[in-house]
């Protein structure tokens, strides 16, 4: 509970308890003093014992009511007077009982109207009544601070961020998103000096949407803007305005701007906003539901009858296809920021944010890591670099290495490594001869990306892996190098079937990859000779969001559908032939490799090259002599190879196959 404000004063809610609470306990003592506290010292009598006492001549004075209640005092010990009480008749009634044995005793007396003071009528009415109130007040009181909002559903659940509360986060933690950061700099410049734009006649932009796949740093982003902007920050999330209670959306969603329009200029900002925002008429519950009134007044809000002068809408999401077009036309979010993933200049600086903190060993090339990732976004290297401060933590290091640092990519790909799974020679042997091939073929093919790493330990699901890592970036893929692709995702299939003369589950993984690479060969991107530059199918890539795509029925003919499979098993058959002669015509080179893997289980870019030109290895170090160099963490490495494609599923790529080339992933071999 907060006692006192940042500006040194009780805070709202510790007042309000304080009041609640000092009024019950101040009701609770006033009703224990009148039942219990009032007459504590008074003796009382029966009137036998009244009658008696009169007798004995040591009552001394007598009040007596009219309903028969008499007060008094009375010689206790002939020294000590005390009062007492007693209940007779009434004197109305019967004077002369009273009259004739306190006049024989000479008692002084009074007799008097009985009169009640006037609390002693309303309190025993009210008390109920306030005791009724104390409690539900008390009861709201607690269920509003265990965070139950039942009580006030249309409440909005912003958070806000003041001058005083603001996060610490600016734009200087924020590295790969350049123009990203330039877009937002201009919303924040805008805020604090409004005039440089207005005198030129510009008007700010009401709604700024940010998009990028996961992990891309959106929300990182609008902590920056929420640290640098010196307004009111209002945060929620998409999924925070609707409930299982019909209207309570949109309520929230009036609220929400309420609060806004007080605290203009602010800033409002709506992480995940497809859980609201998803376009009307789409869902498999009808048509008008509760999401799309909660969309229709966010809509009314944004760009209504009525402006909302000074209040920013900012957005993040993953999905903007399944955006609603109102909202995303101009007038509402005016502008569309595309946050990708990181180029290897972004990976090198985003590293060197992340690295902050960090006892890092100065020997550590941050160009080096960033060539190693590509397809990682700023989640990726952020959880890479502290997988490296794990290993070196596991190790009892004071510093970070060069060394952790490549393991911890390898992990962040494929996986820790299995070391004491049990495979058998012959499932050992399998899996060199696959992965050997995967590496043969892409040393063989042009365009390919180099090989940095072939192992046969399991890490993860996979039972091997093969790294390749491109030397540069690469934003498009041309025909030549998705078929050379397809042809390497195969290369492990063919060298089981050439040298072992049997097939495995283990290349289940790459058929999967190679099929889907030639079915967006043939039906995305047009490479079809016997289609032609065409597109088939509404989205089937796409997530079934919400009976989005459920409805959609495909937009060609069984004949198109026929000639599709033609095309599908042509391109297949045509990369397995290749792998085929590749395997065949270096097939000393296949067992070299394969001998090399079962001997030393992992080879490097280098060694693998010096296999090919016929040069001998070292010979490999004992179990015994690894596990001690080791320490339980895996094999030290010169170099160790990522690649984008090496989880078994999903892809590390974000988008297709044919941004990186390869490394393995495969089902565990059993």
């Amino acid at each position: 509970m907060t006692f006192f404000t940042s500006r040194g004063g009780l805070s709202l809610r510790f007042a309000r308890e304080l009041v609640f609470y000092l009024v019950l306990v101040s009701i609770s003592l006033f009703v224990l003093w009148t039942f219990f506290g009032a007459n504590n010292n008074v003796e009382t009598w029966t009137w036998d014992q009244f009658l008696a006492r009169v007798e004995q001549g040591v009552v001394l004075k007598v009040t007596v009511y009219t309903d028969g209640q008499i007060e008094g005092k009375y010689s206790a010990n002939g020294k000590e007077v005390r009062d007492f009480v007693a209940q007779g008749p009434s004197p109305t009634l019967a004077p002369e009982v009273y009259e004739v044995p306190l006049s024989r005793a000479g008692v002084e007396r009074t007799y008097r109207q009985k009169t009640e003071p006037w609390w002693s009528m309303i309190v025993p009415n009210l008390l109920p009544i306030l005791i009724f109130v104390g409690l539900w007040f008390f009861l709201i009181n607690q269920m509003q601070s265990s965070g139950n909002k039942a009580i006030s559903f249309g409440k909005n659940r912003a958070r806000l961020y003041t001058a005083e509360n603001k996060t610490k986060v600016t734009f200087e933690d924020v590295a790969g998103a350049d123009e990203a950061k330039e877009e937002l700099a201009e919303i924040v410049e805008f805020l604090k000096q409004p005039r440089r734009f207005t005198e030129l006649g510009a008007r700010i932009p009401k709604g700024v949407l940010l998009v990028g796949p996961p992990g891309t740093g959106k929300t990182l982003l609008s902590k920056a803007v929420a640290g640098e902007a010196g307004v009111p920050f209002f945060s929620i999330s998409g999924s925070d305005f609707v409930e299982m209670f019909v209207g309570v959306g949109a309520s929230r969603v009036r609220d929400l701007f309420e609060s806004a329009k007080k605290n203009a200029p602010c800033i409002v900002f709506i992480d995940e906003i497809d859980a609201v925002g998803r376009q009307r008429g789409a869902g498999l519950g009808g048509g008008h539901d509760e999401r799309e009134q909660t969309l229709n007044q966010l809509l009314v809000e944004m760009d209504g009858f009525e402006p909302n002068e000074g209040i920013i809408i900012l957005a993040a999401t993953n999905r903007p296809d399944v955006l609603d077009p109102a909202l995303l036309r101009p007038g509402r979010f005016d502008r569309q920021v595309v946050l990708d993933i990181p180029d290897i200049r972004g990976r090198e600086e985003i590293l060197k944010v992340h690295a902050k903190g960090k006892k890092l060993d100065p020997s550590i090339d941050y160009k080096v890591l960033a060539r190693r990732t590509p397809g990682f976004t700023g989640a990726d290297l952020a959880n890479t670099l502290n997988e490296a401060a794990l290993l070196a933590a596991r190790k009892n290091q004071k510093m970070i290495t060069m060394e952790d640092c490549e393991e911890a990519i390898e992990r962040v790909i494929a996986g820790p490594e299995r070391k004491s799974r049990i495979m058998s020679e012959k499932e050992r042997e399998l899996t060199a001869y696959h992965e050997a091939g995967h590496a043969l073929v892409g040393h063989y093919l042009p365009t390919v990306d180099p090989i940095h790493k072939v192992s046969i330990i399991p890490r993860g699901q996979a039972g091997g892996y093969t790294l390749a890592l491109p030397l540069e970036d690469k934003n498009y893929a041309t025909r030549t190098e998705l078929m050379e692709n397809i042809v390497f995702l195969l290369g492990g299939r063919v060298a089981e079937a050439i040298a072992l003369g049997e097939i495995s589950t283990g290349a289940r993984n790459d058929l999967e990859r190679a099929t889907k690479l030639v079915r967006k060969m043939i039906m995305e991107y047009g490479m079809s000779d016997e289609l032609g530059p065409m597109t088939f199918g509404h989205g089937h890539e796409e997530l079934v969001f919400l009976g989005r795509d459920i409805s959609r029925d495909r937009n060609y003919s069984e004949e198109v559908a026929a000639s599709i499979d033609r095309e599908m098993r042509l391109l297949i058959d045509q990369a397995y032939k290749r792998a085929e002669e590749i395997i065949t015509t270096h097939r000393e080179e296949l067992d070299r490799v394969a001998r090399a893997l079962l001997e030393k289980e992992t080879l490097e870019g280098a060694e693998f090259e010096a296999l090919l030109r016929g040069e001998e290895l070292p010979a490999a170090k004992s179990k015994e002599e690894s596990n001690l160099a080791d320490q339980g963490t895996g094999d030290s490495r010169d170099e160790a190879g990522s690649s984008s494609q090496t989880k078994p599923e999903p892809d590390k790529t974000t988008e297709t196959e044919e941004r990186a080339q390869s490394g393995e992933g495969e089902e565990p071999r059993d």
